[in-house]
């Protein structure tokens, strides 16, 4: 893996931009086309280019949940299951069991296929549907003692198209079985724009630059991520350390589920290994994670705890070493053991406790975990539109939810929406969702002293209550947090918990709902959203009072908690009082030896 010279290095970089490039072409043409506000409103979906020996090359600001593993695994089974794909097929993939993430997850594939017959690429374009047929109308059914009751419709890699036209057997299951036939087709058309927008450019390269040249990048591009990769873990501190926690009650596992995780850090031969074995079988309801989401949780707690500049591809991918075994909760699921929520919850929990356990090994290192998914903010909501011309109504809502983890550098990240999405998700706009569908949101606002306190903070939770419109309203939510917050790295605080109730129409709040419900609102009545908020790196009171102060000034941090938790005295003007911080922290000085 030598250093490339200083003009192939600029080779390797103009031609990673057109690739990366093509990506974004891919991405915008689902933006642009779809019909569902989860995709062209908060943006849940993604698009990759794999080589033709299925190895990660090029995913641009796609979510890492949907794509640091899976897309290897799909376009594996593609080779396998169609042996002789030809110019103008397309294969859609949306099997837990297949190397897809979860069944809400339509993931199309299609094969690029040069002017000589040989597949040279593969393109993916994945969007998480409003609604994939499954028995209650969400797309995480906790509930689910397996994926018969879970009821999604499952598709193992089968071609949707033949020569660029649609086959419409296959797409007629759909219609049948979708709540909102119409707005699903638009989106499946979405996909398959994307798609062929990567196909037709890919084509086009192949045609300028030539398929030798280009395959003579690939492997100089996963070399050269392998370094980068290399050098970075070079950089961390060795050792190895475990680290458990456990996801809330929910049907099927009303004690809630336990969580380990193995991290071993090998500097001097630029190794990370992450072994998640030593954990409980599938359980008996919708959270089990398939190998694809259960390699990328391992994954993305590794990419997060590096703090440094990595591509994320096949190369840098090789210093990866994630140990799963077949029937584990977060490992290889066995049909028929549903994993409708396996893009979420404990794949969550699972990269969060790799970030965590990293941070045990040296200060500087790891982070702190974000906050846990997903408060009714972000739950899905069903229905019957009153207004012309009104009809059936499915969609995910993605409301204010923050959930940013304080880091060894910075402060939690405002809209992270948890560690799977790493910001990339995008918060709806109300006025599109009150005008898409039959609802009024009536508060979003942050949360004063919710924060993770630390040196860096979590970022403070967040509050959103929406009711329904001259119609009854069924929300379905599943919302880890409510019993376990999210923990603190190196002496830092936990996040607050999550909250969910429904206010009647006389003002009055319900008991708390608990992790995961399926709520039916009537005219009047409203829920009550609480995210968690992101925990806290390093003991608070390390940090800057400036910082502090800053935090009171904006409302985030009452001048209470200033005093108690982060050791800062706020004067009456709202100034810094200098002395009487320094008693402060001298005191806390002394209760800790």
């Amino acid at each position: 893996m030598a250093e490339p010279a200083t003009g192939d290095g600029l080779r390797l970089a103009l031609l990673n931009n057109r690739f990366e490039g093509i990506v974004r072409a891919m991405m915008n043409t689902l933006l642009r086309s779809a019909r569902s506000a989860i995709l062209n409103t908060a943006r849940d979906f993604s698009c990759c280019i794999l080589t033709a020996g299925d190895e990660m090359l090029a995913m641009a600001e796609s979510l890492p949940i949907h794509v640091m593993s899976g897309p290897d695994l799909m376009a594996r089974h593609l080779r396998t299951a169609h042996p002789d794909p030809r110019p103008g097929d397309a294969y859609l993939n949306n099997s837990p069991y297949h190397g897809n993430s979860h069944a809400a997850d339509w993931s199309l594939l299609v094969p690029v296929i040069d002017r000589d017959g040989v597949h040279r690429y593969t393109v993916l374009a994945k969007a998480h549907l409003a609604d994939c047929g499954n028995a209650v109308p969400t797309t995480y059914s906790a509930g689910a003692r397996d994926v018969y009751e879970e009821g999604a419709l499952i598709f193992p890699c089968v071609k949707v198209q033949e020569d660029y036209r649609d086959r419409d057997d296959v797409l007629e299951m759909a219609r049948v079985r979708i709540r909102v036939p119409e707005l699903w087709y638009g989106d499946f058309l979405a996909l398959v724009g994307a798609a062929r927008i990567g196909e037709r450019r890919l084509l086009g390269l192949l045609d300028e630059i030539g398929a030798e040249a280009l395959e003579s990048y690939a492997g100089e591009w996963f070399d050269h991520s392998e370094r980068r990769m290399a050098e970075a873990i070079g950089r961390m501190p060795a050792g190895t350390a475990t680290l458990s926690g456990r996801h809330d009650p929910v049907p099927g596992a009303p004690e809630g589920i336990p969580v380990t995780v193995g991290v071993t850090v090998a500097p001097e031969e630029g190794r990370i290994a992450v072994d998640l074995r030593d954990n409980v079988d599938c359980q008996p309801c919708g959270l089990n994670l398939t190998e694809a989401t259960a390699r990328t949780a391992a994954m993305i707690g590794v990419f997060t705890a590096l703090g440094d500049d990595v591509p994320p591809n096949a190369g840098s991918f090789r210093r990866l070493d994630v140990a799963l075994r077949e029937n584990c909760v977060v490992g290889i699921p066995r049909h028929p053991h549903s994993c409708s929520a396996a893009t979420t919850n404990l794949s969550e929990l699972a990269a969060n406790l790799v970030t965590g356990a990293i941070a045990q090994l040296g200060e500087g290192a790891g982070m702190a975990a974000t906050g846990r998914c997903q408060a009714p903010s972000c739950g899905v909501i069903s229905g019957v539109d009153p207004r012309e011309p009104g009809g059936p109504f499915v969609n995910q809502l993605m409301l204010a939810s923050t959930g940013g983890a304080g880091g060894p550098v910075a402060d939690g990240w405002l809209t992270t929406l948890g560690i799977g999405a790493a910001g990339f998700l995008l918060r709806d706009s109300v006025e599109i969702d009150e005008m898409k569908y039959p609802i009024r949101v009536t508060q979003q606002r942050l949360i004063p002293d919710s924060e993770g306190a630390g040196r860096r903070r979590g970022s403070p939770g967040a509050h959103v209550e929406y009711e329904p419109v001259d119609c009854a309203l069924e929300v379905v939510y599943l919302s880890d947090g409510t019993v376990n917050a999210p923990a603190g790295a190196r002496g830092g605080g936990d996040g607050s918990r999550a909250q969910q109730r429904v206010r009647g129409r006389d003002g009055a709040l319900s008991d708390e709902l608990g992790a995961y419900a399926r709520v039916a609102l009537a005219p009047g009545e409203s829920i009550v959203s609480i995210c968690c908020g992101g925990a806290g790196y390093g003991p608070p009171w390390e940090r800057e009072p400036e910082r502090v102060l800053a935090d009171v000034r904006e409302g985030l941090v009452s001048i209470a908690r200033a005093r108690d938790v982060y050791r800062v005295a706020v004067g009456p003007g709202g100034d810094l009082d200098e002395a009487a911080t320094a008693a402060l922290r001298a005191s806390a000085g002394q209760e800790r030896r």
